[in-house]
């Protein structure tokens, strides 16, 4: 698969299909990604510390979780000691436990779990780090419901867990209990399930599901919540084998997303925070859009979705993330703060400060970390 996919970035580059200089060296990405992490650090440099937006919050919620997937995806293409140290630190100020309780079924308290296997496989000596988690996924795995996952958001924070699990083990039982958690979101959750086929995007939850619409009359397809659709059908792709019986499933959903993603893409490279109506609120939003470079960016590396007409917009995307939203001294504009649809946390603009300032920091790491891994597989002539 890596030599098809060279081969062919190679020839695409001599016809002029995919021209060199448009995809960022490593060094450009690796340079914003120490920028903006490092000023994230130096704020934070106790990860043990609560955050506080309007009342007091363990550092293990779901925010800073999706902060540490990138982090560690930053530590996978630049190992750095302070960076694990970060991130270890971080899981063993929490006894490797969970927010709410090691009993908890909700999502977003799971999403640490996503780091905490991540660290184990660097240093598999302490079971302790998997122990909490395993217990809670198992207890969901051991029971009938299907229902737990509500909200597409959710599909992002738990689901790469259960594939982890699935792939740690070799234990299939992790992969059939989370196709039935994605499968009754994605078909059967409200009316019709969240995803809908005719224009190949999630609603965010029942509340948005039709007759419900956005201003101009579309469907209410909201950025960040199909991103972390999207982000989500990566990291699992990545864990199960392409012969697990439901991967064809989660490639289809991701190459028909991919195909209505770039169908709305603005012409500055970002996406709205209303996907199908840019008078809702519209204008720049990062998180959103970084989320769909990541997916991209590991779609092409893997031969998944055609270079000669991802390239542009997954790098067009990037390079307005890079130009109008990262600050001189690291901090991200343009950042869409906690929410489910595109009115909260407005006004989103260059200098305004989200609520959490993490879990966009984490999707910029990880998708310049795809394209880092990218930009290494291409054989330029």
């Amino acid at each position: 698969m890596r030599h098809t996919l060279c081969t062919l970035l190679a020839v695409l580059l001599c016809t002029g299909s995919l021209v060199a200089q448009e995809l960022p060296t490593q060094k450009e990405i690796l340079k914003t990604m120490l920028l903006t992490n490092d000023y994230f650090m130096k704020k934070w440099p106790d990860p043990s510390v609560p955050t506080f937006v309007k009342k007091e919050r363990p550092s293990n919620l779901w925010t800073r979780a999706v902060y540490y997937e990138g982090l560690m995806a930053l530590h996978e293409i630049y190992p750095r000691e302070d960076f694990y140290k970060y991130a270890y630190d971080w899981g063993a100020s929490h006894q490797w436990g969970m927010r709410n309780g090691n009993t908890t079924r909700h999502a977003d308290n799971h999403c640490c779990g996503q780091t905490y296997i991540d660290l184990y496989r660097i240093c598999p000596d302490n079971p302790a780090m998997l122990k909490n988690v395993k217990v809670s996924i198992d207890a969901m795995v051991n029971t009938p419901q299907v229902d737990d996952w509500w909200w597409i958001d959710a599909i992002q924070m738990a689901m790469p867990v259960f594939a982890k699990f699935g792939n740690l083990y070799g234990d299939t039982k992790y992969y059939d209990k989370m196709w039935q958690l994605y499968e009754y979101t994605r078909n059967q959750l409200g009316e019709k399930g969240m995803y809908n086929p005719k224009d190949d995007l999630w609603w965010r939850d029942a509340d948005y599901d039709p007759p419900y619409t956005e201003p101009n009359g579309e469907d209410c397809y909201w950025s960040r919540g199909n991103g972390w659709v999207y982000a989500a059908l990566v990291r699992v792709m990545n864990e199960i084998p392409k012969d697990e019986k439901h991967y064809k499933d989660y490639l289809r959903d991701f190459k028909a997303m991919s195909k209505a993603l770039i169908k709305c893409q603005r012409e500055d490279g970002f996406w709205n925070v209303s996907l199908h109506d840019p008078t809702n609120y519209g204008g720049p939003e990062t998180s959103g859009t970084a989320l769909f470079v990541y997916g991209m960016a590991w779609g092409i590396r893997h031969g998944i979705l055609d270079a000669d007409t991802y390239t542009e917009p997954m790098v067009r995307a990037w390079n307005a993330i890079v130009q109008k939203a990262v600050h001189p001294n690291g901090f991200l504009g343009y950042m869409q703060g906690t929410g489910k649809d595109p009115s909260a946390g407005q006004p989103v603009t260059y200098d305004s400060v989200p609520d959490f300032e993490d879990y966009g920091l984490g999707c910029v790491l990880l998708a310049g970390a795809e394209l880092y891994k990218l930009q290494a597989q291409i054989i330029y002539p």
